[in-house]
């Protein structure tokens, strides 16, 4: 059975709308942090994937960076071992960083890549070790005691902060037509693995790569106002008053800390988008209403 004239019109209308950013961004690249609950819905994994096979047959370059926080918290459970967090942060001694690095470089990543090849195309897995691509160095955390003149310094094990990355890897497998799947694990001067929050390292990424985009997926709708509207089209000088006035506080700091940096490295905009909603990257990249909140170079 054939559509009916309104579902052909809107199928249309869907497929022209779409056309000028195809054009737009073919040739381009797009960093994807990928997380939250679309990594872990079956139904949201598939158009995930479907998505980025997408992106890749119309020319533009998605590059992937994943998460992976529930799945290694699960896995530390199963083995006995309790996660302790501070300010956020898994404390991570060489034993959970030997479950941090199974969970993201090897089962974590490597269902991501799948899923991709699965549905027609070629993804391939790395992580910060391969190809020399993330130097990291220890992350320093500082308590918050206010009775303390000066800042303790926590030591949280091996969680780390990108010093700099080598892209050089990642260029050639774009290059080559692959989707690169990236696990955010570096490795120190000390030759010691660690741990990054992946926000933070598809923040740096894009900005390496020169991308066009980079988008965050989260389990929110995006970033509110006071009264809980949806915040759009921001540029850095408005997130900065947001800041200043407590809109944007605690836990979504540090993910518009990340965007803002990017924009202002030369990453053309970042999008803190609902990946709880189907086909968000898309609904995103090619539509002109998009989904979530656009932040703008200035």
């Amino acid at each position: 059975m054939g559509l009916t004239a309104d579902e052909a019109k809107n199928v249309a209308h869907v497929l022209t709308e779409a056309l000028p950013y195809i054009q737009r961004f073919r040739g381009k690249t797009v960093v994807i942090k990928y997380g939250g609950n679309a990594m872990v819905d079956e139904d949201l994994k598939r158009g995930f994937a479907r998505d980025v096979v997408l992106m890749k047959t119309v020319g533009i370059n998605p590059v992937v960076v994943h998460g992976g926080g529930p799945q290694i918290g699960s896995l530390l459970e199963r083995l006995g071992k309790e996660s302790e967090f501070v300010q956020g942060m898994r404390v991570t001694d060489a034993e959970t960083m030997d479950v941090v690095e199974m969970v993201l470089g090897g089962l974590v990543n490597k269902e991501i890549v799948n899923l991709i090849n699965r549905h027609g195309g070629s993804a391939v897995g790395l992580t910060g070790k391969d190809g020399d691509l993330i130097h990291a160095k220890r992350l320093q955390m500082r308590s918050n005691a206010p009775e303390l003149d000066v800042p303790e310094i926590i030591d949280i094990g091996h969680v780390g902060e990108v010093e700099s990355i080598d892209a050089s890897v990642v260029d050639m497998l774009v290059h080559g037509n692959f989707i690169p799947v990236i696990a955010p694990i570096g490795v120190g001067k000390d030759g010691l693995s660690y741990n990054i929050n992946a926000d933070l390292v598809a923040g740096k990424m894009a900005e390496v790569l020169e991308a066009e985009k980079l988008i965050l997926l989260t389990n929110i709708e995006g970033l509110l106002d006071q009264q809980g509207k949806l915040l759009t089209g921001l540029d850095t000088k408005r997130v900065g008053d947001l800041i200043a006035d407590g809109t944007i506080h605690g836990g979504m700091l540090p993910k518009i800390g990340c965007a803002l940096d990017a924009v202002k490295s030369g990453v053309a905009s970042a999008h803190i988008i609902d990946g709880r909603v189907p086909h968000a990257v898309m609904v995103e990249l090619f539509t002109d209403q998009g989904i979530g909140t656009l932040i703008m170079g200035s």
